[in-house]
Order: structure tokens, then C-alpha cells, then sequence
């Protein structure tokens, strides 16, 4: 069965306040995939150009618990309906955009493989020495901003299924692959998950009950 997100606040982890928001409004954050030179084609004809991909269709552990992890997969399919419109490329999702769709400098494509980003980094001094700091090998991983669609939780395998994201807010090259609100998102979807298991449980509870006390009236 797939549920509509629903984003608690589960555990007894704190929750800083600008996470918080961002969780409330169900941007979430991933940081999975690579920048790098390119290999192949230069989309832009442009010496600043990098490519690498956001996110990749293996599924991959988002994070572990008492229990041991849990994963968390996408698909080519999860992109089917998702809003791209004017995706950004930002550092540590936050500060200069140094590259954007609406200006010709950004592109993504979904493949077999992942998310792909292609980015022209010379439209400002600032993206210009990200460039650098890419070609010289200090920047190697790459994050996505996101809002999330609709899901599955399998409590057998531990898995987190999406099958759809509504909307991709940007992409962006990072320094540290660990993110910090990562433990507190997979929390939430699962948390969300089990008491919606759990209503569900006491609904059938409650309508038995009235059954037994129904037929106890018929005696």
C-alpha cells in the first residue's frame, strides 16, 4: 500500500528549527552521487564543465538504527511527473546559485542510471573557482534538494520505496557526504509509516470490538 507523506517527528533525537522547517514543508535532502570532469561530451562547449550524477538507482543505506539499517531506493520511474522547473546548482545547498536552468547553464537528464547533471561553471567568479575546486579533486560528491511524492515502507526489508518525488529544488556539490538531517528524515518516513500500521491495527481492533458487543446484544 503507498502513503501520501506524512512527516513526524518521531524518536527523541532534537530537531533544530531550520531542519525542522524544511521537514515540515517535506524538502528533504540526499547525498549520494558524485561531480566530476567529463568523460564523454562537453554539453555546453564550455572550459568550466562538470557532470556527474545526483542521485543513482542502486538502493543504498540512508541510515542504521538498534535494528540495523535501512534502505532507501529510487527508480527512472520515480521521476515520471516530477517538477523540474528551474532547478539550481548550489554549494552545500545554501548561498550562490552558480549555475541554473533558466539560463541555459544546467541540465538534467534521468537515465538508466540516475540523475544526471550537466553544468557550465563559468558564469561567475565564484562558480569559476568551484570549477577549480572540482578539476583539483576537493569536491568530489554531489546532494539534491527535493520534495518528497508518494511511498512504500517494507518493514521486512528495511526498504523505503519511492515512487514518486513532487518537485527537485537544486542540486548541489558538497563538501562533507554526511548530512546531518539525514537520520532525522529516514526516522520520519518510517516513523510515519508505523502509525499509520498502528491506526490502522486500532481501527480493526475498535470494529471487532463493536461486533463481539453486538452479537453479545443479539444473545
Amino acid at each position: 500500500m503507498l502513503w501520501k507523506v506524512n512527516v513526524t517527528y518521531g524518536g527523541d533525537k532534537p530537531v533544530n528549527k531550520g531542519l525542522k522547517e524544511k521537514l515540515t514543508e517535506n524538502r528533504q535532502f540526499r547525498t549520494i552521487g558524485s561531480v566530476d570532469m567529463p568523460k564523454k561530451e562537453n554539453r555546453f562547449g564550455s572550459e568550466n564543465y562538470v557532470e556527474g550524477y545526483a542521485t543513482t538507482f542502486q538502493p543504498y543505506v540512508l541510515y542504521e538504527d538498534e535494528d540495523g539499517p535501512i534502505y532507501e531506493k529510487f527508480s527512472k520511474e520515480t521521476f515520471i511527473g516530477t517538477d523540474m522547473g528551474d532547478v539550481i546548482f548550489q554549494y552545500n545547498h545554501e548561498g550562490k546559485v552558480y549555475a541554473r536552468q533558466s539560463n541555459g547553464t544546467l541540465a538534467i537528464e534521468i537515465d538508466d542510471h540516475g540523475m544526471k547533471i550537466m553544468a557550465d561553471l563559468s558564469k561567475s567568479q565564484s562558480a569559476r573557482d568551484l570549477y577549480e575546486e572540482i578539476q583539483n579533486g576537493l569536491t568530489t560528491k554531489m546532494s539534491w534538494g527535493f520534495r518528497l511524492g508518494e511511498y512504500e515502507y517494507n518493514k521486512e526489508t528495511r526498504t523505503i520505496t519511492h515512487k514518486s518525488v513532487k518537485k527537485i529544488y537544486d542540486v548541489s556539490a558538497v563538501s562533507i557526504p554526511a548530512n546531518d538531517g539525514t537520520e532525522i528524515s529516514a526516522r520520519s518516513l518510517v516513523d510515519g509509516e508505523i502509525q499509520k500500521i498502528m491506526e490502522e491495527s486500532q481501527k480493526r481492533e475498535a470494529l471487532l470490538l463493536s461486533l463481539e458487543i453486538e452479537l453479545e446484544g443479539v444473545k
